[in-house]
């Protein structure tokens, strides 16, 4: 449906190591629903930083290097501003758990400290917000396991075990996709279209709820 997300803000988290096609695929779908699209990681005090892609041919890696520059940090974004807010694929949740400073040792009380992880952890918190992760991307929210409890997943078999351990219920959809309720998730970045599309139903069906409580709420009133 042409302009559905006319005035709505859709934040994609990325890092050094996203999947190129994946990015541009977010970037050209949810604006041609009239989105504004932020893409948000970490600028560690500057204005703008470049991340790099370096897999998207596999067989040929070098052969195939994408830039991008973000201009946004977590630090300046509230996830409550977003209707959608999708993790990157590949290494993305894996490089946005990083504790800082980087290259510290920390030590395990500081888990849950890292910016993305508090701002994610922030949005599963809302039930309002649809949230995404294919492929890694569960990987976020491992160090507040208790989010992550209890839902219904699917992801990579490189993190399932992750996942698993953590609470996840992992579903082997035939579809390569699973909602449950707020939460939409896909085994990888091959399956960005049916992803897409259970996001965006994610999104209508939380939207005629919210309608519908309203609606309810109007009525109570004049009883």
């Amino acid at each position: 449906m042409e302009n559905e997300l006319a005035g709505k803000k859709v934040a994609v988290l990325v890092e050094t190591e996203y999947i190129h096609d994946e990015i541009t695929f977010y970037e050209k779908y949810f604006t041609s629903l009239g989105a504004q699209v932020d893409f948000i990681t970490y600028l560690f005090g500057k204005p703008e930083r470049t991340i790099i892609c370096d897999i998207t041919d596999t067989e040929n890696p070098a052969e195939h290097i994408h830039t991008m520059k973000v201009y946004k940090d977590f630090d300046e974004c509230n996830p409550n501003d977003y209707s959608i807010i999708l993790v990157g694929a590949n290494y993305v949740a894996c490089r946005l758990r990083e504790i800082m400073p980087m290259g510290s040792l920390s030590n395990v009380d500081k888990l849950r400290t890292p910016p993305a992880v508090r701002f994610f952890a922030s949005a599963m918190m809302n039930p309002n917000i649809v949230k995404g992760a294919l492929c890694h991307g569960l990987w976020l929210l491992t160090p507040v396991p208790e989010l992550l409890k209890g839902r219904r997943v699917i992801c990579h078999t490189v993190v399932l075990a992750d996942i698993y351990n953590a609470g996840g219920v992992y579903v082997p959809d035939p579809s390569h996709v699973v909602v449950d309720e707020d939460l939409v998730t896909a085994r990888s970045a091959q399956d960005l279209e049916i992803y897409a599309e259970n996001i965006m139903k994610t999104y209508r069906n939380l939207i005629e709820k919210k309608e519908t409580i309203w609606n309810i709420q109007k009525k109570l009133q004049f009883i």
